[in-house]
C-alpha cells in the first residue's frame, strides 16, 4: 500500500472500537502501548501492513513515562565495552532530533572532576563518544577549567575542583514522544486503543491466530484474527510468552530507578550535572526539566514487579546522598517536589549475572514456534531500531510482501523545526489549535493548579484529540504536573475530573471516583510516603 491510499484514522477511543468491529483480520497486532510497541505500529502501518496497537492502561503508562528524560548513546556503556550499542543508540538520537524536534534538543552534560587523573579520563571516554557520534554528532566534547565549571554550573561543589569535561547529548518529554508515536501511527492508518487488556492467545492447531481482549472501560470481549501477534509488552513480557507455551522460562529480569524532582535552585544553569560514579559504581545525573531540576537514577534488581512501582526508601537516601557530595547547598526530603519509580525490562541474562547495572541494555527478539513474536529490552533512544527489527521478524512470520523500513526518515506527529517557547514548545504543530481554544473560549486560560501553566483548554485538548480517558492520563502524561509537583497534581485533581467528566458524559460518582483514585496514586509521588524497604521483593545492590 503506497502513502496516497493509506487511510488515516482519526485517533480517537470510539474510532479505533469501529476498526476492530469492522476488520475480520489484521495483519499484525500489537501488545503494549510503550515505546517499542508505539514504534512497531508506526512502522508497520507505515509499511503498509494493517495494523492494530492494545495497551492495557494508557500509552506509555509504564517504563516509557518514567525515563531520566535522555536522548543519548549511553556514555557509561563505553566503559562496559558495549561500543555498537553506543553507536547504534547515537546514530538513533540524531534521528530523534530531526524527526521530533519540538520534543527533543540538544543539552550540555558537565563532569566535574577533582583530580587530573579523572580529567584525563573522561576526557578520552568522550572524544571516543564523539568519534562514535561521526554525522549525528551533538556536538564535540570540550576541556573545562575549574572556573569554567563553576560559571555553566553554578552551585556545583568547587572545594578540589580541577575542572571539568563538557559533551553533548539530547533531552526530551518521553510520555509526549509517546503520545505522538501513537498519532503518527493512527496517521499512517493504525488503530490504537488503550484501556483493552489481552486476555488470552488465540490458535489454530499451534500456531497463533489473534488475541481475545477485554475493553476495561465496558467489560465486553472482542476475538481478535490476526495473522502476526507481537508481544511488546516491556516488563511483562513473559506473562504472555507463558500464555503461548506456560513452560516458557522468564526472559526478563526487571530493575527499578528512581528520580526525584527538586526545586530548581540547587543547579540553576543551564547545563546539567553529570556525576560519572556513584557508590555502587553508576552513573547519576541532575538536569533541568520544566524549570526543575531532575535527579536520579537507581538500579534496584526486583523479584517481583506491578504495574504502579513505588520508590523505596532506601533509594531516595541514595539519590539525596550521592548528588550532595557535588552541590553547595544539599538537598533533603522538604526540598523533593515529586519522586517517581520505573521498570526497566532487561532482557535476562545467560551468564548468571546479577548486577543489574552489567546487563546489557541491547534488545533481544525472539520468534515462538508458534510464531508469537517478542521483543524485550533496550532503551527509549533505540526504540525504532527495535521496531525495525520487529516489523522484519512479522514480515517472514507473516509472509507479507517485503517492504523497506524508511521510519528514519519520517516525521513524528507534531515536529516543527520552529516551536512555539515555553510549555507550548511540546504540543509542536499542535500548540497555534490549542491556542485558538483559547481564544474561542477565553475562560478555558484558567490554570489548573498555581504556579504552572497549563490550562483548562489543554485538559479539553488531552480529552478530545489524545485519547487521555482519567485524571491520571491527563496530570501524570498528557500534562507533567504528576512528575514535576505531586501535591500541586493533587489539588489539581478536582477541577480537572470536573471538566473531564463533562466532556465524557461521566456522572457524579465517575468524577469522585477520578479524584479519590488520583489522590491514592499521588500519594507515592510524594516522599514521605514511600514504602520502607521489602527484603522479599528487592535486593539492593552493594
Amino acid at each position: 500500500m503506497n502513502a496516497a491510499a493509506r487511510p488515516t484514522l482519526s485517533f480517537t477511543r470510539a474510532a479505533a472500537l469501529q476498526q476492530i468491529e469492522n476488520t475480520p483480520l489484521w495483519d499484525v497486532v500489537v501488545i503494549g502501548g510503550g515505546a517499542t510497541g508505539l514504534g512497531i505500529a508506526v512502522d508497520a502501518a507505515h509499511r503498509g501492513l494493517k495494523t492494530l496497537l492494545l495497551e492495557r492502561f494508557d500509552f506509555a503508562q509504564g517504563t516509557s513515562s518514567r525515563s531520566t528524560k535522555l536522548v543519548h548513546g549511553g556514555v557509561r556503556y563505553l566503559a562496559q565495552g558495549q561500543l555498537g550499542l553506543v553507536f547504534e543508540a547515537l546514530r538513533e538520537r540524531g534521528y530523534l532530533l530531526r524527526n521530533a524536534a519540538h520534543l527533543v534538543r540538544k543539552q550540555s552534560f558537565i563532569i566535574p572532576c577533582y583530580s587530573r587523573g579523572s580529567l584525563a579520563k573522561y576526557w578520552a571516554g568522550l572524544k571516543l563518544y564523539d568519534w562514535l557520534s561521526v554525522q549525528h554528532s551533538f556536538g564535540a566534547s570540550q576541556w573545562l577549567s575549574a572556573a569554567q565549571v563553576a560559571a555553566l554550573l553554578p552551585g556545583v561543589q568547587t572545594n578540589h575542583l580541577c575542572g571539568g569535561i563538557q559533551y553533548f547529548d539530547g533531552q526530551f518529554d518521553d510520555a509526549r514522544l509517546a503520545l505522538n508515536l501513537a498519532q503518527t501511527a493512527a496517521e499512517q492508518g493504525a488503530a490504537l486503543i488503550n484501556y483493552m487488556s489481552v486476555e488470552r492467545l488465540l490458535k489454530k492447531g499451534s500456531l497463533v491466530s489473534g488475541v481475545e481482549a477485554k475493553d476495561s472501560e465496558t467489560g465486553r470481549i472482542y476475538e481478535i484474527p490476526a495473522k502476526v501477534v507481537i508481544n511488546a509488552a516491556g516488563v511483562f513480557v513473559d506473562a504472555l510468552m507463558q500464555m503461548d507455551a506456560p513452560e516458557t522460562k522468564s526472559w526478563v529480569r526487571p530493575s527499578q530507578g528512581i528520580h526525584l524532582v527538586l526545586e530548581r535552585s540547587f543547579l540553576p544553569g543551564n547545563a546539567a550535572l553529570m556525576i560519572p560514579q556513584t557508590s555502587d559504581g553508576r552513573v547519576l545525573f541532575a538536569l533541568p526539566w520544566y524549570n526543575r531540576l531532575l535527579v536520579g537514577t537507581t538500579d534496584t534488581p526486583l523479584h517481583q514487579h506491578s504495574f504502579e512501582p513505588k520508590a523505596l526508601d532506601e533509594e531516595i537516601d541514595f539519590v539525596l546522598h550521592n548528588v550532595a557530595q557535588y552541590l553547595t547547598h544539599i538537598p533533603t526530603r522538604k526540598n523533593v517536589q515529586s519522586v517517581f519509580a520505573g521498570l526497566r525490562p532487561l532482557a535476562a541474562p545467560q551468564d548468571g549475572t546479577s548486577k543489574t547495572k552489567e546487563i546489557s541494555r541491547s534488545h533481544k527478539l525472539l520468534v515462538a514456534p508458534s510464531g508469537l513474536i517478542t521483543i524485550t529490552g533496550g532503551k527509549w533512544t533505540t526504540y525504532r531500531k527495535m521496531a525495525e527489527d520487529a516489523v522484519n521478524a512479522a514480515i517472514k512470520v507473516g509472509g507479507f510482501n517485503p517492504a523497506v523500513c524508511t521510519t528514519k526518515n519520517l516525521p513524528i506527529h507534531g515536529c516543527t523545526p520552529a516551536p512555539q517557547i515555553g510549555h507550548w514548545s511540546v504540543y509542536g504543530s499542535d500548540a497555534s489549535a490549542i491556542q485558538d481554544l483559547l481564544q474561542q473560549h477565553p475562560e478555558w486560560q484558567q490554570k489548573i493548579a498555581a504556579g504552572h501553566p497549563y490550562t483548562v483548554a489543554e485538559v479539553i485538548w488531552a480529552v478530545r484529540h489524545e485519547m487521555a480517558r482519567t485524571v491520571a492520563d491527563v496530570l501524570a502524561r498528557r500534562l507533567r504536573l504528576l512528575f514535576l509537583d505531586a501535591a500541586a497534581a493533587t489539588e489539581a485533581a478536582p477541577l480537572v475530573a470536573r471538566i473531564m467528566a463533562k466532556e465524557l458524559t461521566q456522572n457524579e460518582a465517575w468524577e469522585k471516583g477520578q479524584i479519590i483514585a488520583f489522590a491514592e496514586l499521588a500519594r507515592h509521588y510524594l516522599p514521605d510516603a514511600v514504602p520502607v524497604s521489602n527484603a522479599a521483593i528487592i535486593n539492593q545492590e552493594k
